[in-house]
């Protein structure tokens, strides 16, 4: 049975379709929950690790001194070829804790939006069956360099870099296929993310933003579905 190591960083942030797909699976979860002040495992306990999203930057580590220690071992792993799925700040880390610079984007990127798939991601096993143009659901300010030996899967026109591979089973997306639409409701509330979607969609924009993610939910969780269902192929 699959052991995976869940590492959280707000509530409302969980793995959500992912987390369906592992348990389906029989696997074993166990959730750190960093911002909650959950300490970090031995990573050699498990059998993949999934990073998820959260509000923070991960050069934050002057406020956020375990954010230090979460790249520490999330580097640690990765190298030593242990399975990783990052979603958004969960791919910054990935890219941070492999040596690439973590920055500020030129405006928050915000809604659902196309990424478009690159030639490497044609032989990928895990992007293989995907289209070239995937929606997804985006809300993040931050972008990163790709780390050296990375392998672009995804870019859009603002933010290039939105998916890649690093090594055989280390994988970092930008964007989001797992959310719920109770999940995306409860992210309105986080300070961070209701500024972001204010400035680039407009401060009354809340309700349209939902009702768009509503009636694409079920197809942005299957596409999610798949492409975690291969990635954990990988790690048995």
């Amino acid at each position: 049975m699959t052991k995976v190591l869940v590492l959280q960083h707000i509530a409302c942030e969980p793995p959500g379709v992912y987390e369906d797909v592992l348990l389906e699976q029989g696997a074993t979860i166990h959730r750190v929950e960093l911002d909650e002040g959950d300490p970090l495992p031995d990573w050699r306990a498990f059998d993949a690790i999934v990073a998820m999203g959260g509000p923070m930057s991960v050069n934050d580590e002057a406020e956020l001194p375990w954010l230090r220690d979460e790249k520490r071992l999330i580097g640690d792993a990765v190298r030593a070829g242990k399975p990783y799925f990052g979603a958004c700040l969960g791919v910054q880390l990935l890219a941070a804790s492999l040596g690439a610079p973590v920055f500020r984007g030129p405006s928050p990127e915000v809604g659902l939006l196309p990424v478009t798939l690159t030639k490497a991601a044609v032989d990928d096993p895990v992007f293989s069956d995907a289209p070239q143009e995937l929606l997804a659901f985006q809300w993040h300010g931050d972008t990163f360099d790709l780390p050296q030996g990375a392998i672009l899967l995804a870019s859009s026109p603002v933010y290039p870099n939105q998916a890649f591979r690093w090594g055989k089973r280390a994988y970092g997306v930008q964007f989001h296929l797992e959310v719920s639409r109770a999940m995306a409701e409860q992210w309105l509330e986080v300070p961070a993310y209701a500024d972001a979607l204010a400035q680039v969609l407009g401060p009354a924009s809340a309700p349209q933003l939902i009702k768009q993610f509503a009636d694409y939910e079920v197809r942005l969780r299957a596409r999610g579905r798949q492409l975690f269902e291969r990635w954990l192929a990988l790690s048995g």
